[in-house]
């Protein structure tokens, strides 16, 4: 393994690694650091070739040390499809679509389950507890199961139901509470505090956004090496973006990249948009958000914890923050399956309206390399999709065309 420590990206302290640690003493997150020298010398592109297709390909920018500590579902290595029916269509010919749908547990949590789980069996956890919007609750179940810890999964009493099934099949202690994801945070800080179980929040403990960033390295991959101009990813607690500008950072340290970094979008609902407040009024940390409330589900989260560093991503990159309302995302999610047969959460839709707001204005330009972060399959939403179909009588003939 190739960690050095533990660091802050607010005071910038630093802390061992080989023990459970979640927070920074002045309250910030953690961010896993690597002797980036001593990895260029044991891993080269050409490695890669013969890997196997998950995010553990990456094994030396990973925070795991044994591989009997790694619990694998076959998470990673998600496709990079090309938009080519829609894109010409919309003027950006050179659109794309990463699609998180087809990762185990239908979502791009998974990614950060793997990691996280994976490194808290190593470092000898038992019992861990987080609250959620209902996809990272599932997945860290999910894997919690495989890797033998005990989940305790506190989420919205309207979160999305196929989530709750995916906690309660897979052994998980699931709780309802009524309210956002905020107070289900509040509830799980006390039971950590009360009886020592790991808190597997958001940005609570530094190895999921680990996990996260291995969408950043695989674009990389997939591009052969050369970055796309604009990533556009919806935003709730922004552990995805975060380690996307994390991952290429550490790939252009390394050397592997070249030039400009992408410029990052983060994607909200005006529903629930406390990061595209932040940007226009340009702050460098986002209001808690009263009322949220929008159909993509997992992005209603009214304040998070890594604002900060969504936000730094954003100016370092010189990308933007945009809020589309859920009839603009619901629309995008109908028209590209319609076009392009892919049937896609409410979240990742969203990037493809906040994309056509860029490209209206000309923020985004028609020649320009566009990703659009699909974060999850839309066969978890099926509430939706309303379907009316006319029902026939045994031997009626269908109408022609």
């Amino acid at each position: 393994m190739y960690v050095t420590r533990l660091s802050c990206p607010k005071c910038s302290a630093a802390y061992e690694s080989e023990k459970p640690i979640q927070l920074c003493e002045c309250g910030a997150p953690l961010l896993v650091d690597y002797d980036l020298t001593k990895v260029r010398g044991a891993l080269t592109k050409e490695m890669l070739r013969d890997r196997e297709p998950t995010l553990w390909r990456y094994r030396e920018l990973l925070p795991v040390k044994e591989d009997k500590n790694i619990i694998c579902l076959g998470e990673g290595m998600t496709p990079l499809l090309p938009l080519k029916n829609l894109g010409p269509r919309l003027g950006m010919p050179n659109l794309y679509l990463k699609d998180e749908g087809i990762i185990p547990t239908g979502t791009f949590k998974a990614r950060g389950a793997a990691v996280g789980v994976s490194r808290a069996k190593e470092l000898g956890v038992k019992v861990l507890a987080m609250p959620t919007n209902g996809n990272a609750g599932a997945a860290w179940a999910v894997y919690c199961a495989a890797a033998g810890i005990e989940a305790v999964i506190v989420m919205p009493e309207d979160a999305p139901p196929i989530p709750r099934g995916e906690c309660a099949i897979s052994g998980a202690s699931l709780y309802l509470v009524k309210g956002l994801i905020s107070d289900a945070g509040k509830i799980v800080a006390r039971a950590v505090a009360d009886y020592g179980w790991f808190d597997a929040s958001t940005l609570k403990e530094p190895y999921r956004i680990e996990g996260k960033k291995t969408m950043g390295l695989e674009l990389a991959e997939q591009f052969g090496w050369e970055m796309p101009d604009v990533i556009l990813y919806p935003t709730g607690g922004g552990v995805g973006i975060i380690g996307i500008y994390k991952a290429l950072l550490e790939l252009k340290e390394m050397g592997w990249v070249q030039g400009r970094l992408p410029r990052l979008v983060a994607v909200q609902a005006t529903g629930c948009a406390p990061i595209v407040k932040a940007f226009e009024e340009n702050r460098k940390e986002s209001d808690f958000w009263e009322g949220a409330k929008t159909c993509a589900f997992g992005i209603t989260v009214p304040k998070a914890l890594g604002d900060f560093l969504v936000l730094d991503a954003i100016y370092k990159t010189d990308g933007c923050a945009v809020a589309v309302t859920d009839d603009e995302l619901m629309e995008a999610s109908a028209l590209l399956a319609r076009t392009e047969g892919t049937f896609i959460c409410p979240e990742g839709a969203a990037n493809l309206s906040a994309a056509l707001k860029l490209k209206k204005t000309g923020w985004i330009k028609s020649e320009e390399r566009v990703v659009l972060l699909n974060t999850g399959s839309g066969l978890k939403y099926p509430e939706t999709v309303k379907v009316t179909a006319p029902v026939l009588m045994p031997g009626d003939r269908l109408p022609a065309g």
